[in-house]
């Protein structure tokens, strides 16, 4: 006897029937007919369960990248989205709550400097260090954002403004193909990022141990043909932060089409916020260098 698993089983072997015999007993062949002549046996009735699952599935649509875990453009704006709202959050709270306390902003500076380099270097992003730097420059930007508006009225829209422009602009540039990201262009930017970094530091340090009393150190203590550093400076790299964001977009363009996991998308997602924070603080302090002398 054979098992009965098998045996009754719609797909392993035969259902159990009462076989047919001839009028001496014999096994009927499959072409038997007892009134004489040859018959065929009709075939066994389809299963209607199986045909409509069959047609079920023939009718649906192919699987798309969200139903095979891959990353989309949805995807990255949603997760850009919420980091954004959470910077403009914990931005208004510092500002209006907490009144720019120094502890709150320069503790905010400090743990996004040092959670931006681990995001940034990390091999797999973590959701939830990501959203931790994103409250922590919304701290920062609120409170430096309190400071330069009670110097300057008007200025933090300014800045938010012309960044958001910008960001617009540099994402029609780059759907329409106008400015593509080529490996000439990356060796630009990387090495303009590098001389960018050594001046800021040399500022910085001229600001924290120089002489001068200049609030921007050698961005307003020194002129080119009567213009401020800072200016030529600035615009230079507002110019560098907007060809960032042309690489990020076109990252993250190949990283969909190329079908990377879904979880990169908050990779592509803080990559974008860091872009668009550096944006927003070089127009703030350009703008303030334009209006010093109110």
């Amino acid at each position: 006897m054979s098992n009965p698993v098998f045996e009754n089983s719609p797909y392993f072997g035969e259902r159990r029937q009462q076989r047919a015999t001839t009028p001496n007993g014999y096994p009927a062949h499959p072409g038997y007919a007892p009134q004489g002549g040859t018959t065929y046996q009709q075939p066994p009735a389809a299963d209607p369960y199986q045909v409509q699952h069959l047609e079920q599935a023939y009718q649906q649509p192919a699987a798309g990248p969200a139903q095979t875990g891959r990353m989309t453009y949805d995807d990255v704006i949603i997760k850009t989205g919420g980091l954004l709202a959470l910077v403009v959050a914990m931005g208004a709270l510092n500002w209006f709550v907490l009144d720019g306390h120094p502890l709150a902003t320069f503790g905010g500076l400090a743990v996004g400097l040092v959670l931006g380099l681990v995001n940034a270097f990390k091999r797999e992003p973590s959701p939830a260090l990501i959203a931790v730097y994103a409250a922590a420059e919304g701290l920062f930007l609120g409170g430096i954002s309190m400071l330069f508006e009670s110097l300057y009225p008007g200025i933090v829209l300014q800045a938010v403004l012309a960044t958001g422009a910008t960001f617009v602009a540099t994402l029609l540039l780059f759907s329409s193909g106008a400015v593509r990201v080529t490996p000439k262009l990356t060796r630009f930017v990387l090495i303009a990022m590098v001389g960018y970094a050594l001046f800021s530091l040399v500022n910085l340090g001229i600001m924290l141990f120089g002489s001068g009393d200049s609030a921007f150190g050698l961005r307003t203590s020194v002129e080119i043909m009567g213009i401020p550093l800072g200016v030529i400076i600035g615009v230079f790299a507002v110019g560098l932060a907007a060809f960032c964001l042309i690489m990020d977009f076109d990252a993250i363009k190949r990283g969909v089409e190329g079908g990377i996991p879904s979880r990169y998308a908050w990779s592509a997602a803080f990559g974008l916020i860091v872009t668009l924070v550096w944006l927003y603080l070089e127009f703030l302090r350009l703008i303030a260098i334009l209006r010093g002398g109110e």
